[in-house]
């Protein structure tokens, strides 16, 4: 097939991508003349495993293209994907600017029939609002469908490649319904299979269903995260609660893991963002208002276990920050945990010597629009983690790279000026560091 999409961000690179994989012609659109420069030149703007060789493999082969002019990739295309951002309000909506814009834009350069698959996570009634702003500015035929994206940040290439399902949201009962829903099973037949189902819907389920899985998911990390906070009240230990728990079939054990919260793009965005269409919709939704407010107090955990443990006073101490991206696998630092850590140890005094394998960069660009030169200053980053560690008055892991696994205790030992670890991913064994001599410190542990 002859693709079009809309952005080249996270969502429409990877798609982009995956699709031309899979054979397809794919030319990506993008407003941003720097970044399809850099595009051109194989110069992948986010961290993502696997997608810089995929990518430039496909450009290679030239079956993925990257432009600036829309006249490049609509005409003669079968489908078009709009992929750009939704910015959020500070009162959880969605920011379509960008999106009615691309229709605008889409509407101006189309041919022929045309597909339009609505990729960004939007809320409900967006297809209908994008397809009615085609309509009213062509002659041509459009069909908008909602086929919102499941992809994990660290894992979306094969998530993309091996879903679990691909929702499609579709008026099954307009002009173009069976044409639509044809033209979507090959698409993506590839990728799906007898246990990896196509599933249909109307474009109003498929919209929610985005957000109502996102809200599930949340709720379940917060849920945990409050157990994991009563078991230290009552001598529990959350990582045996948890297993137990998991291995009922009914629950699972996915998502039951304690820590600092959940960030990034997906979950924070899509909790407020459900939580605003219910309050439109004149629904309230206690128990996702409630996972929200945990999700902002959990990232405190650790800030505050430092504190109760040396005091308000942080002016004369030093701490080691290992991971700053709000997962492993990503350099995506939005709405991370560290950040929220950071913050309070500056805000103490304190000198924090900080390590992550790929997202400094881009917390550097966090801390420039968070902190003042002074506060910036007490901020070292650390070309290793036994250099992060080096004189520090205790070590923080907030990210679970692989590379911070297996450390060598003894080693640092050696480094650090005291021997406190506060472990805000439960990565380590209690028992070992103890025998060691160091302090140690989890969640609900």
């Amino acid at each position: 097939m002859e693709i079009a999409i809309v952005g080249t961000g996270y969502v429409g690179l990877v798609t982009g991508t995956c699709l031309a994989s899979a054979g397809n012609t794919v030319t990506c659109v993008d407003i941003d003349a720097r970044r399809i420069e850099e595009l051109k030149r194989g110069v992948i703007p986010i961290y993502e495993p696997g997608l810089a060789d995929l990518t430039r493999n496909n450009v290679d082969a030239n079956r993925l293209r990257f432009t600036t002019n829309y006249a490049d990739a609509v005409p003669g295309a079968d489908i078009c994907f709009i992929a750009v951002g939704t910015p959020q309000g500070d009162d959880g909506s969605a920011d379509l600017q960008y999106v009615l814009e691309a229709a605008r834009t889409l509407a101006g350069h189309m041919t022929d029939f045309l597909i339009v698959i609505d990729k960004s996570t939007v809320p409900v009634g967006t297809a209908r609002m994008v397809e009615d702003t085609i309509r009213n500015l062509t002659h041509h035929e459009v069909a908008v469908i909602s086929n919102p994206e499941f992809l994990k940040e660290g894992a979306a290439v094969s998530d993309f490649e091996t879903p679990n399902r691909v929702v499609v949201g579709y008026d099954a009962n307009g002009a173009h319904g069976d044409r639509v829903r044809n033209t979507m099973v090959e698409l993506y037949r590839p990728f799906v299979g007898d246990d990896r189902p196509l599933v249909f819907m109307n474009r109003e389920s498929a919209e929610l269903t985005k957000y109502a899985a996102n809200a599930m998911l949340a709720t379940r990390i917060s849920f945990i995260n409050e157990i994991a906070n009563l078991c230290e009240r009552v001598g529990a230990d959350i990582g045996d609660v948890s297993h137990g728990m998991g291995l009922d079939e009914r629950i699972g054990p996915f998502f039951l893991r304690a820590g600092l919260g959940y960030g990034g793009s997906c979950f924070p965005k899509d909790v407020r963002a459900i939580m605003h269409a219910a309050a439109e919709a004149g629904c309230t939704f206690h128990i996702v208002d409630a996972v929200d407010r945990v999700n902002e107090i959990q990232k405190r955990r650790l800030a505050d276990g430092v504190c109760r443990r040396f005091g308000s006073d942080l002016s004369n101490h030093t701490f080691a920050v290992w991971g700053l991206a709000f997962k492993p696998e990503t350099d995506d630092m939005r709405e991370a945990p560290s950040i929220v850590t950071i913050d309070r140890l500056l805000s103490a005094g304190a000198t924090v010597q900080v390590h992550d394998p790929v997202a400094t960069q881009n917390f550097m660009h966090v801390a420039e629009r968070t902190w003042v030169p002074e506060t910036r200053a007490r901020i070292v980053y650390a070309p290793e983690p036994v250099n992060a560690a080096a004189g520090a008055d205790a070590l923080l892991l907030i990210t679970e790279w692989n590379i911070f696994r297996e450390p060598d205790w003894n080693e640092l030992k050696q480094e650090m000026r005291a021997h406190v670890v506060f472990d805000g991913r439960n990565l380590y064994d209690r028992w070992k560091l103890e025998e060691m001599g160091f302090e140690y410190f989890g969640i609900g542990r």
